[in-house]
């Protein structure tokens, strides 16, 4: 994990609403891929600053990953996929959903090398990462395609490893996001997209908190989710600015950052599509035997704190 500091450009929190407000601190965590910008976007562009928020960003191998770290209250926010906060609410019911943060258009693919096509990757092996939005769109995969599971032998790859994985041979194909299969295509000879995300699942990254924190300091949740509804706006109005900001957070190729950025959207809301999703994890899970208890989309989600700070965002 990293962290982060503030590097706030003076122009654009002159462009704020001044706040006289004690500063609040705030520990959030999440992957290292664009499709998590509005946390990084919220620390760079000086959003959680100007509402008066002192705020740590850590990072780990996905977001998925990270959001297990709300349980206990390790940290105060987080941003992933369903599945992982479906999972993470099974052990802590304190773990849940306020915000959906992204959209994944075209972000996910399957990669195969040496590979033609969907019918050629049976009988091969297919890193997943378990647990997180690459299983939940394997799955969908299967059952859009009417296939059968059984052909395929998943092997659990954390999604930076799937790279290396596929160039060893380790793999014959993977299941992930953005930014490993452009990576792969550019690095291995003999690489292709033989699937992607578009018409099979739009997969959604959530923003998640832990509830009795967040009860017990409603004032710093109100905040936090305000700056990140500003971020998400200043994303979609200032896409150049916004992807330099991520760049340079993540340390990584601005050009990259720009193209892989149009492949997604912000809503930052909490609409009919975005209980679908939950739903949908929640069905997965327990079609994998993985489902501990039973629970609805209705106690995954608590919509209370962006209703208190963006009421015109909550549509459910």
């Amino acid at each position: 994990m990293h962290r982060r500091s503030l590097l706030a450009a003076p122009a654009l929190l002159a462009a704020l609403p001044a706040r006289a407000q004690a500063s609040i601190r705030m520990t959030i965590a999440t992957g290292v891929d664009p499709s998590f910008a509005p946390f990084y976007v919220g620390r760079e562009g000086g959003f959680f600053a100007r509402n008066g928020l002192d705020v740590t960003v850590n990072t780990g191998p996905s977001g998925s990953a990270m959001v297990a770290f709300l349980i206990g209250d390790q940290v105060n926010a987080a941003f992933g996929a369903e599945q992982a906060g479906v999972s993470a609410h099974l052990r802590d019911p304190n773990v849940v959903v306020v915000a959906e943060g992204t959209a994944l258009l075209r972000w996910i693919s399957v990669i195969g090398r040496n590979v033609e096509s969907m019918a050629a990757l049976k009988g091969k092996k297919v890193g997943v990462a378990r647990g997180t939005g690459s299983e939940t769109f394997w799955l969908s995969v299967i059952a859009k395609q009417g296939l059968d599971p059984a052909d395929y032998t998943i092997v659990n790859v954390e999604a930076p490893e799937m790279v290396a994985a596929l160039e060893r041979g380790n793999i014959d194909a993977f299941a992930v996001w953005e930014p490993w299969p452009t990576r792969a295509l550019r690095a291995i000879p003999g690489t292709k997209i033989l699937l992607n995300n578009e018409n099979i699942q739009i997969v959604r990254n959530f923003i998640y908190m832990n509830k009795a924190w967040a009860e017990a300091n409603r004032e710093a949740t109100t905040r936090f989710l305000r700056a990140l509804v500003q971020a998400t706006e200043f994303i979609d109005g200032n896409k150049v600015e916004a992807s330099q900001q991520v760049a340079r957070f993540l340390r990584q190729d601005r050009g990259l950052m720009t193209e892989l950025m149009t492949k997604v959207r912000y809503p930052l809301d909490l609409t009919a599509d975005s209980v679908a999703n939950v739903q949908l994890a929640i069905d997965q899970l327990r079609g994998m035997g993985r489902l501990a208890k039973e629970v609805t989309p209705a106690q995954v989600i608590w919509a209370d704190p962006l209703r208190a700070a963006a009421p015109d965002r909550v549509r459910i």
